[in-house]
């Protein structure tokens, strides 16, 4: 690539002398059915660290056999796990949390050795799913519904909610131990089974994960199949053993789970990507917005669906928002996950990737957009790409259109605030967006007409276990997170009885 940064934008890099795992911190390479780890029968994969470009680990592909077996496994656990009180489940849920809990450093180096992430990012990505286990454990045991009642004369009404059955589940690359707890978590908290396609990319966590909990699962109620989308994701959304399949991943991925799953007419829940617009009236408090972005643009090196990557700044106040957020940005650390507890960011998780993020940058520099900050790759081994602030970024630009993915936020300006919401709203997108304004109106009504799932007000990509999590438009439907994730994961029957005399 053409693209490149200053020669002064250095990467932090960890002492040869300390690696970040250990002789036995590998879960088995194979797949996890039925309360046990087998020998894959397809070709092993390399686990490349992102730092370096080296090999750290071989996982075989899975198959359409041993997807059949793990199915298998999880259709003949259905019934038994579907029938325990939610008192049973709940308990079961807090002995994973506290097993997490108890192994919180160890997955936290495994996740940052796959994916390359600072180790606040991965200690985050720990807590946080130990959070969704403990959620749900108490959720389930607290869901609410319809109230009986006798609604047609002398016929008494009353609502359940029943497991569906057993849920396929693809996660995703970026957050590969978290988005699988907020999967795994509300699916067996609601009564079902589940076989779970971790990222072939980053498989190192879930594997681990199902080691951690294979003696407190029933065999059979969780499994893993790794291996690529095209075969094991294709059987799970085909299957007719499966009574669902919920995605985390790429719109290109959706479609494909979607149209898999068709044939079946089985539910289907996506969350997929994401392009935040952060809109910034004159009124804003500038360094406040500037200082939240440095987080919320770059959080994960910008690998976040949710990410502010799209800034649409009023016109009169660009040039000093714009001073603040390369000033803000052009402090965080990069590095290694083992060069410091300080590092902010680190490299992308692939050098597919890290291509793809580059493509862009030097597209937008071909069509005359500035890089404010960065603009390309650090040099060295590993896929770094700096910080970047993109600025002259004309309405309707690629950069700002699509999802980069990356470490890049783009600053557009606007002149009022018709023309803000059209253009926030003007991207095929629908996860996320934030408002930033001290007008209480403005921040109610403008809320109010930005198509997006999650709309925050003076912050942005602050989450939370009892709020949902999902979007609108090709951000795909179904929600993470909050009793209504449960709702996703179960079916409503009308149970109807005639009480005459």
């Amino acid at each position: 690539m053409s693209v490149s940064v200053p020669s002064t934008t250095s990467i932090r890099r960890a002492p040869g002398s300390e690696p970040l795992l250990a002789s036995g911190d590998l879960a088995p390479a194979g797949h996890f059915i039925n309360g046990a780890f087998q020998p894959g029968s397809g070709p092993a994969r390399q686990v490349i660290d992102p730092c370096t470009g080296e090999t750290i680990a071989s996982v075989a592909d899975g198959t359409v056999e041993e997807v059949d077996a793990a199915v298998a496994a999880a259709l003949a656990a259905k019934d038994a796990w579907g029938r325990l009180v939610p008192k049973e489940r709940s308990e079961i849920l807090h002995r994973i949390a506290d097993r997490l809990a108890e192994n919180a450093e160890l997955l936290a180096r495994l996740e940052s050795a796959n994916c390359g992430k600072p180790s606040m990012v991965s200690e985050d990505d720990v807590a946080g799913t130990i959070d969704t286990f403990r959620f749900m454990a108490g959720a389930l045991r607290a869901t609410t519904s319809m109230a009986a009642g006798e609604y047609a004369q002398d016929h008494l009404s009353l609502i359940l909610r029943e497991p569906l059955g057993v849920v396929g589940v693809v996660t995703p690359w970026n957050y590969p131990l978290l988005m699988a707890a907020w999967k795994i978590a509300p699916i067996l908290a609601a009564g079902n089974t589940l076989v779970l396609k971790p990222s072939e990319q980053t498989p190192l966590t879930t594997l681990k994960f199902a080691e951690l909990v294979a003696d407190i699962l029933p065999a059979g109620v969780f499994n893993v199949v790794a291996g690529a989308g095209s075969v094991v994701g294709s059987r799970l959304s085909e299957h007719p053993n499966v009574d669902m399949i919920a995605l985390t991943g790429s719109v290109r991925s959706g479609r494909a789970v979607a149209r898999g799953a068709a044939e079946s007419l089985k539910r289907v829940h996506l969350e997929l990507g994401g392009k935040a617009p952060v809109v910034v009236f004159a009124d804003a408090e500038l360094a406040a917005a500037a200082e939240s972005l440095r987080a919320a643009g770059y959080w994960n090196s910008g690998q976040e669906c949710g990410a502010g990557c799209r800034v649409l700044v009023h016109e009169s106040v660009a040039s000093a928002f714009t001073d603040l957020l390369v000033k803000e940005v052009g402090t965080l650390v990069v590095g290694e996950p083992g060069a410091g507890s300080d590092v902010e960011i680190g490299p992308l998780t692939s050098k597919e990737h890290f291509e793809r993020v580059l493509g862009y940058l030097e597209r937008a520099q071909a069509q005359g957009i500035r890089a404010a900050l960065g603009g390309g790759a650090i040099e060295g081994p590993g896929y770094f790409v700096a910080p970047t602030v993109l600025v002259d970024v004309p309405d309707g630009a690629e950069c700002s259109r699509e999802e980069i993915f990356g470490p890049v936020v783009t600053v557009e300006t606007f002149s009022d605030e018709a023309e803000a919401i059209a253009r926030a709203n003007d991207v095929p997108f629908g996860l996320a967006a934030s408002v930033w304004t001290n007008d209480a109106r403005r921040s109610h009504s403008v809320a109010s007409k930005l198509d997006f799932g999650t709309v925050w007000v003076n912050s942005h990509l602050v989450l939370a276990n009892e709020v949902p999590w999902g979007g609108f438009k090709g951000s795909g439907y179904g929600r993470d997170l909050s009793v209504y994730a449960l709702d996703d994961y179960s079916r409503t029957k009308h149970v109807m009885h005639h009480q005459s005399r």
